[in-house]
């Protein structure tokens, strides 16, 4: 990096630190409780134009279906840390539904109906999901609500939504090949799938407009509990923790990330501007509120919850995963307040940052300060106006009413849902 370049990076650092101090960062304080009052109008500045914060309440009405509690809270119990990773989600959507006021105990006055299958509860010893018994567990759970409600053979699935929120959503693998090979559910390709997987024009991503991408689960209790005073200096120019290359699904060392993290890594290790390892110390959530920019590359899937991070804690995502589908479009302006880096332009990267002018930073900062922009990324318990479930229910609500052909005449079949691989059909 040459010397105007390092002066450039020195003056956006010295505009940030103030930029910083001037946009009191409140996670949940009084700003957000005013907000909270105030959210039937409260209106958030960005590209997308003027948008008004929609409530579902009233605009609809979900079923949730009461399945035995082996499809659900009897994984939790058997193994808590579910309730703790990146695809915990589908937990805390089923848990705020049942509090929620568009619940219905009706289920003839419903507009959706919900299946509460937790597919990524069951853990390895290392505390990773294998979603290998995923397919017959889901099959299993249509077959029940199939046998003792109507709802699901009137319309195969299409008026239900399942939260699927591995890294590949409802193709149920943790490699992409083989995920792709086994492709979306057949019994599932009718119904709505919430996910974090999005990545557009994917064999494991239903097209646009049929799916609801939210973001991965990140503790916000955790995470406000670690906050720094909000003129806390940004004393770090670019931050990353995480790997670099995974030795063990790819030895070869470039298939993972598509290699973007590999390049991260060969090209600025020795920086002296970016602050970057493979080892997650016991301060990473400070650091990350002492950064200017936090690097957010894909990894085998282009989520995780680090670009949530990045958004709670005030430090300006630099997303790095080409094609990435990124939630709720109408409630974060994400083209105002992350930057956004091809792949193929990594061995760039220190020129890229450096070149924003300081006032861009800056006003990034501050579209990050909004606690409506953070609250929209995080699934509190209970739930709060304006938070992750809350934009699940407006997708919901928007989809309604549902398209022409949703429902089926008597006898007619668009989806045989028994059919699939022989080890799909065993029971569960």
């Amino acid at each position: 990096m040459g010397l105007v370049a390092i002066m450039k990076m020195r003056s956006i650092l010295a505009i940030a630190i103030l930029g910083t101090a001037t946009a009191a960062v409140l996670f949940l304080g009084s700003e957000a409780q005013e907000v909270k009052k105030e959210y039937h109008t409260e209106r958030i500045s960005g590209s997308a134009g003027d948008v008004l914060e929609d409530d579902p309440v009233g605009r609809l009405k979900v079923y949730v279906y009461d399945l035995p509690a082996k499809y659900n809270t009897e994984l939790v119990d058997k193994d808590p840390r579910c309730l703790t990773h990146m695809f915990a989600a589908e937990i805390f959507v089923h848990r705020s539904l049942l509090t929620s006021a568009v619940r219905t105990l009706d289920p003839d006055e419903a507009d959706w109906f919900f299946t509460p299958v937790y597919t990524t509860c069951d853990l390895t010893p290392s505390g990773h999901p294998m979603p290998f018994d995923s397919p017959r567990m889901m099959r299993a759970a249509i077959r029940h609500v199939a046998a003792r409600w109507p709802y699901w053979n009137r319309t195969e699935g299409a008026d239900h939504f399942f939260v699927t929120p591995h890294d590949f959503g409802a193709c149920f693998h943790f490699k992409e090949d083989q995920a792709v090979s086994r492709g979306i559910l057949h019994v599932l390709r009718r119904a709505t799938l919430v996910q974090t997987f999005g990545q557009s024009r994917h064999p494991c991503m239903q097209p646009a407009g049929r799916s609801i991408t939210m973001p991965p689960y990140a503790p916000p209790q955790r995470m406000e509990s670690r906050l720094l005073p909000p003129a806390t200096p940004r004393s770090v120019f670019a931050y990353f923790r995480g790997l670099f290359y995974d030795a063990g699904n790819d030895p070869e060392g470039w298939r993972y990330a598509r290699g973007a993290r590999a390049e991260v890594w060969e090209n600025f290790k020795s920086s002296p501007v970016f602050d970057i390892s493979a080892e997650r110390p016991g301060t990473y959530y400070e650091d990350m509120q002492r950064a200017v920019f936090c690097l957010c590359p894909l990894g085998w899937a282009p989520w995780s919850p680090r670009l949530v991070e990045a958004v709670v804690f005030g430090c300006v995502p630099v997303v790095v995963a080409d094609g990435i589908v990124l939630p709720f479009h109408d409630a974060i302006p994400w083209a105002e307040a992350a930057v956004f880096v091809a792949e193929e332009d990594v061995p760039r990267l220190d020129t890229i940052l450096t070149s924003i002018p300081p006032e861009e930073v800056v006003r990034r900062q501050r579209m990050l300060a909004s606690p409506a922009v953070k609250r929209a990324l995080l699934f509190h318990q209970p739930s709060q106006p304006g938070d992750a479930f809350h934009q699940i229910l407006n997708g919901l609500a928007r989809k309604l009413p549902h398209r022409e052909g949703v429902f089926l005449r008597p006898g007619e079949t668009v989806l045989n849902w028994t059919t699939g691989p022989p080890r799909d059909l065993k029971p569960w």
